[in-house]
């Protein structure tokens, strides 16, 4: 998200250090992590509530239900495809039975 690096930070915890003195600098750490910790709550909690007002839950469901759907129609076009064949072969075999210039040999 921020791009900062190892250098900044040591740059801006150095002059925090001369600013705040070494004194208050942990209770300043604390109240800066609490902070931190109270906006990362804060945010997490609203993409909840926002996630289940929009409806996301439902919203995965339905596109998992229609990738599901697309798969059993292309099976479904697949084994018709299969049954053709077969019932192609076994119309030939059935004619070359039949045939009386073959002898009844397929």
């Amino acid at each position: 998200m921020f791009d900062i690096g190892f250098t900044e930070l040591l740059l801006i915890a150095i002059i925090t250090l001369v600013v705040m003195g070494p004194e208050r600098m942990p209770q300043m750490i604390r109240s800066l992590s609490l902070w931190v910790g109270r906006a990362r709550q804060t945010f997490s909690s609203a993409k909840r509530e926002l996630e289940r007002e929009v409806g996301m839950d439902d919203i995965r469901q339905q596109l998992h239900n229609e990738k599901i759907m697309r798969d059993i129609a292309a099976s479904k076009e697949q084994l018709g495809q299969l049954k053709t064949d077969i019932d192609s072969a076994v119309g030939d075999n059935q004619d070359r039975a039949n045939d009386p210039a073959t002898g009844g040999q397929p």
